[in-house]
């Protein structure tokens, strides 16, 4: 619903679920939403949302956090050339996947590094192997969770990556006007044009979202374990509803039936990760999601 909107109707104190972006931190309204009585969760789709929720509560179940690293992505399930890829969301939005200088954790520390950085190849059952590389995803998770190494990396079939760094190279993604023949144009917006008529995911035309999260660290008893969890969904054709609409609007719903059903309504800005330290929290979203035939495989490990 965006920033703005967000801090005119939390004047109404009714309690809200936001699955927006948008650059400005949500807490900035949490003197507000506390003063007014309202009781808001923002970030809840998939990423964010089910990603933060369960780095959460994954790292609340150790005594220091190592590592947390998140792989998500949307993708068609037939590939079509040569992108080999349909915008799920927003095109705009992931064209700024592709821009945004992505925040990572390292040693501690927040650091920068350039989008499409540190690409690596994973395998995926019932996919095969994809390729994996920095985003700047992890909003809130930077802040709210201490970790050694925190990153996420978006999917993408093989060979997508180094074909949008190439017109990143190249210019094509660049938002300083050019001239040609006494007109000028923004190479970004004509590059657009471009791609969103080849990235329209049709009506009928079947996806998937894919997401890995791996929590590692020391747990009270002074082992190490990692606490993983996996999502594979994909497009019902009984409902004829998109993957990442599934997985996003779900998540949404299953937090507002959540606030509704009363079992949380504490007034202020509450972020995925924080409702992760309630396991009953976390439970309640699970479940919901289940009846909707949405599972995240739970795996948890010592390693020696």
């Amino acid at each position: 619903i965006g920033f703005k909107v967000l801090e005119k109707i939390i004047s109404f104190g009714k309690p809200i679920i936001d699955i927006s972006f948008y650059a400005e931190d949500p807490q900035l309204l949490q003197e507000k939403a506390r003063k007014i009585g309202s009781c808001v969760i923002c970030d809840m789709g998939v990423a964010p949302g089910m990603s933060h929720l369960l780095s959460g509560y994954a790292a609340s179940r150790l005594e220091k956090v190592e590592k947390i690293l998140i792989y998500v992505g949307g993708l068609p399930v037939v590939r079509t050339k040569p992108l080999e890829y349909k915008a799920v969301f927003s095109p705009s939005d992931v064209i700024e996947e592709y821009t945004r200088p992505a925040r990572l954790i390292e040693n501690g520390r927040i650091v920068v590094k350039e989008a499409l950085s540190e690409l690596e190849l994973i395998e995926f059952d019932g996919v095969g192997t994809l390729e994996a590389f920095n985003s700047d995803g992890l909003r809130s998770l930077l802040f709210n969770l201490k970790s050694d190494y925190m990153a996420e990396k978006t999917l993408r079939y093989p060979g997508h990556a180094n074909k949008i760094q190439l017109l990143k190279d190249s210019g094509f993604l660049s938002s300083e006007s050019q001239e040609i023949n006494n007109q000028h144009f923004i190479p970004l917006e004509f590059t657009q044009k471009l791609l969103f008529d080849q990235w329209k995911l049709q009506a009928g035309e079947a996806d998937l979202t894919l997401m890995r999260i791996q929590v590692e660290g020391k747990a009270a008893d002074g082992k190490k374990y990692q606490h993983s969890y996996e999502l594979f969904d994909q497009y019902d054709p009984h409902t004829l509803t998109h993957s990442m609409a599934r997985t996003t609007g779900y998540a949404a719903t299953a937090a507002l039936r959540l606030l509704a059903s009363g079992q949380f309504s504490e007034p202020g800005i509450h972020l995925p990760e924080q409702l992760g330290s309630q396991p009953e929290l976390v439970n309640f979203i699970l479940k919901e999601l289940r009846e909707r035939h949405i599972y995240f495989e739970e795996n948890s490990f010592e390693i020696q």
